[in-house]
């Protein structure tokens, strides 16, 4: 399977953004990305309105949001979010910032230098029989841990966005959306083992609803 790096953002600097109602996000996702400081708040079950979210599913994210500065910013800000000292977690989830859209950040310890990558339109499309046991938390389930049964290896599907910013360089905006609208995104393929794999599934979980407590 064709292993590739998605974004590896430096949280130093945060990319700025047009503001509500552009490139395909609602208004109130659009202010969540644009208005946000340094980091986002992470929804918790603790509240009755963040549980609503993070029991949601999650949308896909079209091509013309992928391509747009605030899914660039989004990104950016669920990393600063994630690796943030009064979070300090090893992956994301769009849901746990307040996003029912289909985007996950996550460590990849099965690469040199363990960094986080942020996969769009993230789907597990095939899962091992083999399980193994393991402790979990999440950021949206506080002061809670127990071991959950994962498959040791996973295979995902994710969009390319490699391919995509390579398109966009050859077409006009306009011929852009006209190819999407007729076309599908272009996908990558990925498998992925051990503990790296624990976190995808837990991450892809929060973008059907699921959180790590109701598979105990």
């Amino acid at each position: 399977m064709r292993n590739t790096i998605i974004i590896i953002f430096s949280v130093l600097g945060l990319t700025s953004c047009f503001g509500p109602g552009s490139n395909g996000f609602t208004d109130r996702e659009s202010g969540l990305i644009c208005e946000a400081d340094s980091t986002m708040r992470v929804l918790t079950i603790e509240d009755s309105v963040d549980l609503a979210v993070l029991r949601a599913s999650s949308q896909d994210l079209t091509s013309g949001m992928l391509l747009s500065d605030e899914f660039k910013r989004l990104s950016e800000l669920m990393i600063a979010t994630v690796t943030h000292p009064s979070q300090d977690g090893v992956g994301i989830a769009g849901p746990q910032v307040g996003l029912n859209r289909r985007v996950i950040a996550v460590q990849r310890f099965d690469k040199e230098g363990e960094p986080f990558e942020v996969y769009p339109n993230v789907r597990i499309v095939w899962a091992s029989d083999s399980l193994s046991a393991g402790p979990e938390g999440c950021l949206s389930v506080p002061d809670r841990r127990d071991n959950v049964l994962r498959s040791r290896e996973i295979v995902i599907k994710y969009a390319d966005l490699h391919a995509m910013k390579e398109l966009a360089s050859t077409m006009s905006p306009g011929q852009l959306r006209r190819h999407f609208r007729s076309t599908p995104l272009p996908m990558v393929r990925d498998t992925i083992t051990g503990f790296t794999a624990v976190i995808f599934q837990h991450e892809t979980d929060h973008l059907d609803g699921v959180l790590f407590i109701d598979r105990l």
